[in-house]
């Protein structure tokens, strides 16, 4: 018993003890314990002093009031005590910077920006000595330094600065944050400013690591090392940040082994993909994407079997076959790989990626844009069964899509535009139930498309099968009772077959934003059916098509919407559109009568404005000059008069104007010289007159430069050497008059020069053959519109091609001495110096013009012999040197057998040989022989013209002396006609007869054959 009572006072003295130190901690301890009222009211001042810093445009923190700050918005107290311990103030309206790549924070986004804080960050957070998570992500601080006091906060576990436009650089204080488990500071910071990484090692604890988009190029030679002091870490995100190379170390993150996590994108490594990346054993998710890395991919990520995303796309220069082996990674869901050089073909990779035993995890795979990556599309495709997204664009793909794509019931997203696929579509497409978008374009498809096509594709909600070819080859065909499944919002149907009748079935599709029915050969009217639908479109496309009628007045549109009525039979009046629209296009149509008067106040928002090819009239509206944003204006060839009118002013980003083949008169306004973005500048075909005026010489940037065919006068300005990007100079057919000034040979990217029939005088200047333009081979299309151009002695009109030409012309002017030195100008394929005054002989070294197609040197003074090097213009199709006093013998070789028409070589001095009746000397005995064949010849041309004579007579004695009896004696006509019926009588009972026996042996060769 006093053992048992030893042991009860034992044990309450430790109760009593244990009591009363814990009374005297809640006490004495600093804001550790619920009793104490002073340390909740410190917690609650610290976050109402918090609070007074920032600002708070939309009322985030309105609930900050009161004294029960633990309901306050984003504050969360401890369960046990009202103690502050997370602040979560993320503005979630704004887009994160992981989302699309390019958001900064609440600064990039206008929506995101209304809800975002911003101010000062009070020291009394200090205060909340038990805070462990702290969000201020996507905020906007505007540059406002990270507070070095972040650092102080020992118990702080998690910290999101993300986004948050902060400024400076990162305090090294944050590396004190010893518990910190999870540190985002992706893009942080709108300024570009070097951090070093020394900091990191003390955060000896931390997991989770996103420190993308911060310039961490001072440590790029260490940037591993200072990774790996972080044993623990399990997420690593270091995407945009300058690190630029790779560790070679076979081992380089020996401490960290669970990492999961790996992003190193944009980072600019030049090199393979490392080997030690295979270290990694639990490794989920890595994202590589737009480096510099090279190579192949490796075979060792097929044991990376935990590895469920991989992104190695905008690596230009990785190529080589897909691996195989990748096929073994059932857990892979995403695998991204566009953008890359990856070459072979695409059906080994497709098998391999369907041999998991329990189906494939793959939801999104995308191989799009490696030009060389070819070959089939293997029926394995259809056991890829939770893929969800397939982007095959822009690749070399052959063959057919398999019918066993119906079996991706999963499918959402199928691209496959840009290949060289090609035979029908299937109809097993149309059992794609979870399909939202297709696109099919640009690939010789042929067939027809049915509504089994459609049949099961509820869901879908954008559709595009287009071809830039102009040749059809493949059509619709469905019924005009044809109720679609699925309600668009995008359709783009180009160089499909869908007409002659308007499609009746888009009467179903009330949610069109986009609609394309571009060379879709459809005829007649647009049914009113169609205007009535009520759409907002922002593209509307109906081009190339044989549609007529008038365009009604009631059509609306999105905000910056594009509408593209080209190449139609439209007519009636300019039609009136809704006021935000962005680009009008109704060229090549039947419009008639003049534009409106205010269509700069209706339409204020024109970027790009094309009525060329109708039948407008009147004068060009002043309103346009209302159009501040005007980047295209092009009213060729309709019947508009009177002057240019004064609408350059405020135009600071128009470059094309267009007003050929009118009835404009009057003078070229100086303003137009205040377009300093003006590229194409095209008069051409008017009645323009007075000089050029010099404010042109501001408009540097001039690429196209026609003011050919008016009444222009004057001398060629000198400072169009001054235009140094121009590429075509045409003032053909004016009155202008003076030399051709030496500064137009500094135009070195001219292809394009046209100074034919004015009234140039004086010389060609030598340095002509300085226009290397003329000598540069174009290696890459590009866009210089449209121009008439006299090649081979016709005037042709080049659009697509117009880059190709290289011509002179200089043609019909007063020009006088020696042909000009141009032998350096070796892809030169015209030149044109006709009616002129040129003296001297063709230059001997003309044969380097290898490229040359037309030579025309007729009407001037020229002497002496054909060069020689000519014979080498191998190209030469058109010749004309008439009019010359040239000499010597015309070559029979190369080209000259072709040029056999004697007028191009026509009244001049001493010229001999084929194609002129005058014989060189020497060539007596070939005149002898030739004298020979040609009375043979005669006297074979006189006998076939008896022959040809003596077959008409013959013809009718031979007629008559058979029919004549038959027709005169009825009773020789009666035998004969009896004969004829005997005759097929016979024949055809031996006919009858043979067919009989023919069939019996056939019969009797089968019976033989079953035995």
């Amino acid at each position: 018993m006093a053992n048992i009572s030893a042991s009860i006072h034992f044990l309450l003295l430790i109760f009593f003890s244990s009591t009363f130190l814990h009374l005297e901690t809640v006490k004495l301890g600093s804001c550790n314990g619920v009793l104490n009222v002073s340390c909740t009211e410190s917690e609650r001042k610290a976050l109402v002093n918090f609070k007074r810093g920032l600002t708070d445009p939309s009322g985030r923190l309105s609930s900050w009031v009161g004294q029960d700050f633990c309901r306050w918005r984003g504050v969360v107290c401890s369960q046990r005590v009202p103690r502050v311990i997370k602040l979560k103030l993320r503005n979630q309206y704004a887009r994160s910077p992981d989302a699309d790549g390019e958001a900064t924070g609440a600064f990039g986004d206008y929506h995101g920006a209304a809800h975002a804080f911003g101010g000062e960050i009070s020291h009394s957070l200090l205060d909340l000595k038990d805070l462990r998570y702290l969000d201020l992500s996507m905020n906007n601080f505007g540059g406002l330094k990270i507070p070095k006091f972040i650092g102080s906060f020992k118990r702080l576990r998690y910290l999101n600065l993300s986004g948050a436009s902060f400024g400076g650089t990162i305090p090294p204080h944050l590396g004190n944050l010893s518990s910190l488990l999870y540190l985002d500071l992706n893009s942080y910071s709108l300024e570009s400013v070097e951090n070093d990484l020394h900091w990191l090692s003390g955060l000896s604890s931390l997991r989770h690591l996103n420190l993308g988009n911060i310039d961490f190029s001072k440590a790029a030679a260490y940037w591993d090392r200072a990774v790996n002091s972080l044993s623990s870490l399990l997420e690593l995100r270091l995407p945009g940040c300058g690190l630029s190379s790779l560790p070679d170390l076979s081992l380089p993150f020996g401490n960290v082994t669970s990492l999961s996590v790996l992003d190193l994108s944009n980072n600019g490594f030049n090199s393979s993909i490392p080997h030690w990346l295979f270290n990694f054993s639990s490794l989920a998710y890595l994202d590589l994407n737009s480096n510099n890395l090279q190579g192949s991919v490796p075979e060792g990520f097929g044991y990376l079997i935990s590895l469920k995303y991989i992104d190695f796309s905008s690596n230009l220069f990785i190529g080589g076959h897909l691996p195989r082996d990748l096929g073994k990674l059932c857990n892979l869901r995403t695998l991204k790989l566009s953008f890359n050089s990856i070459s072979g073909e695409i059906t080994e990779f497709i098998d391999g990626l369907s041999e998991c035993v329990n189906s494939s995890s793959l939801e999104s795979l995308d191989l799009g844009f490696n030009y060389k990556l070819g070959g089939f599309l293997p029926n394995s495709l259809g056991h890829l069964k939770n893929l969800k997204s397939l982007h095959l664009w822009s690749n070399s793909l052959v063959g057919s899509i398999p019918n066993s794509i119906g079996n991706l019931s999963s499918l959402q997203e199928f691209y496959i535009s840009e290949n060289q696929m090609n035979g029908i579509i299937p109809e097993s497409v149309g059992q794609l139930s979870a399909l939202v978008a297709l696109d099919l374009s640009e690939n010789p498809w042929v067939g027809v498309v049915t509504e089994s096509h459609f049949s099961n594709l509820t869901t879908l909600t954008e559709l595009a099968i287009k071809k830039s070819s102009p040749n059809v080859t493949l059509a619709f065909n469905v019924s005009s009772k044809w109720i679609p499944p699925f309600k668009l919002n995008y359709l783009e149907l180009r160089t499909c077959q869908l007409g002659p009748k308007f499609p009746a079935w888009l009467r179903t599709q009330k949610q069109l934003k986009t609609v394309v029915l571009n060379n879709a050969r459809i005829s007649g009217s647009i049914p009113d059916w169609f205007w009535k639908l009520d759409l907002q479109v922002d593209l509307l496309d109906f081009a190339n098509n044989q549609l007529s009628g008038r365009v009604p007045n009631s059509l609306k549109f999105q905000e910056q919407a594009i509408v593209d009525l080209s190449s139609n039979c439209f007519h009636g009046p300019f039609p009136h559109f809704s006021s935000n629209l962005s680009s009008l296009y109704l060229r090549d149509n039947s419009f008639s009568g003049p534009m409106p008067r205010d269509l700069g106040k209706t339409m204020p928002w024109l970027i790009n404005f094309d009525v060329s090819w109708n039948s407008l009239n009147g004068t060009i509206p002043l309103s346009i000059g209302k159009i501040t944003g005007l980047t295209s204006l092009v009213l060729s060839n309709n019947h508009l008069s009177g002057q240019i009118p004064l609408i350059w002013n405020d135009k600071p980003d128009l470059y094309i104007v267009d007003m050929a083949n009118n009835s404009l008169s009057g003078e070229i306004p100086s303003s137009m010289g205040t377009l300093n973005s003006l590229m194409f500048l095209i008069l051409s075909g008017n009645k323009l007159s007075g000089e050029i005026p010099s404010s042109l010489k501001n408009c540097k940037d001039m690429d196209s430069f026609d003011l050919g065919d008016n009444r222009l006068s004057g001398n060629l300005p000198s400072w169009i050497g001054g235009m140094q990007s121009l590429l075509i100079l045409r003032l053909r057919s004016n009155f202008f008059d003076g030399n051709i000034p030496s500064q137009v040979c500094s135009l070195s990217h001219l292809h394009i020069l046209d100074l034919a029939h004015n009234n140039l005088s004086g010389s060609v200047p030598s340095c002509l053959g300085n226009l290397s333009g003329m000598a540069t081979e174009i290696s890459n299309e590009r866009y210089e519109g449209r121009l008439s151009v006299v090649v081979k002695g016709r005037e042709l009109i080049y659009q697509s091609t117009l880059y190709l030409v290289n011509s002179i012309d200089l043609s019909d002017n007063n020009l006088s001495g020696k042909l000009p030195e141009i032998r350096n100008l070796s892809r030169l394929g015209t030149l044109n110096l006709s009616i002129n005054h040129f003296t001297g002989n063709i230059p001997e070294d003309i044969g380097s013009l290898s490229q040359l197609e037309t030579l025309d040197l007729s009407r001037n003074q020229l002497s002496g012999p054909i060069p020689p090097s000519m014979i080498s213009l191998t190209s030469l199709n058109h010749l004309n040197l008439s009019y010359n006093r040239l000499s010597g013998k015309i070559p029979t070789s190369n080209q000259f057998q072709t040029f056999n028409d004697p007028s191009i070589y026509r009244n001049n001095l001493a010229f001999c040989g084929d194609p002129l009746p005058m014989k060189c000397p020497g060539d007596d005995k070939a005149t002898t022989d030739s004298s020979r064949v040609g009375n043979e010849d005669h006297d074979d041309e006189f006998e076939m013209r008896w022959f040809y004579v003596s077959m008409g007579p013959g013809f009718v004695v031979g007629f008559w002396a058979v029919f004549g009896p038959l027709i005169i004696n009825r009773s020789w006509r009666r035998a004969y006609f009896r004969f004829l019926d005997e005759m097929k009588d016979r024949v055809m009972v031996v006919i009858t007869v043979n067919v009989a026996r023919l069939q019996k042996k056939c019969k009797w060769e089968r019976r033989q054959d079953r035995t």
